[in-house]
């Protein structure tokens, strides 16, 4: 990809999200905070997992799938035109593969969504 048009690209994936500010935090930092929190509750419920507790695994799936709600809910559909679309589809997509992977106990399905959500945030990351 050009670098300008990466840059494009960016400023558009800003544009898709209209968070709003609480306390001294943009939204911007409010944002990268629901996606360090997603990755941080996904490693627990894999964590959990392997240790074969699955009621702690039930909690930090249902704990990510409400950050991945959150973060569908920031996105200006208006504004965000087909980029903030594709997110819709993709929170949507991960929710229901973590949904898939606590009924099936599948690392694999929790490993996908962390890869995903890496790569979103790599994005959200690179904008200052």
């Amino acid at each position: 990809m050009h670098v300008s048009a990466n840059k494009k690209g960016i400023k558009q994936y800003a544009d898709v999200h209209n968070a709003g500010g609480v306390g001294d935090d943009s939204p911007h930092r409010l944002i990268q905070m629901l996606m360090e929190g997603f990755l941080a509750r996904v490693n627990s419920a894999k964590g959990a997992m392997a240790h074969g507790d699955l009621e702690a695994k039930s909690i930090y799936i249902s704990k990510a799938i409400g950050i991945v709600g959150g973060l569908n809910e920031a996105l200006n559909l208006e504004q965000g035109g087909e980029l903030a679309a594709n997110l819709h589809q993709l929170y949507d997509y991960m929710n229901s593969r973590l949904l898939q992977a606590s009924q099936e106990n599948s690392e694999d399905k929790l490993d996908e969504v962390v890869f995903l959500m890496k790569d979103i945030k790599e994005a959200w990351d690179a904008i200052a």
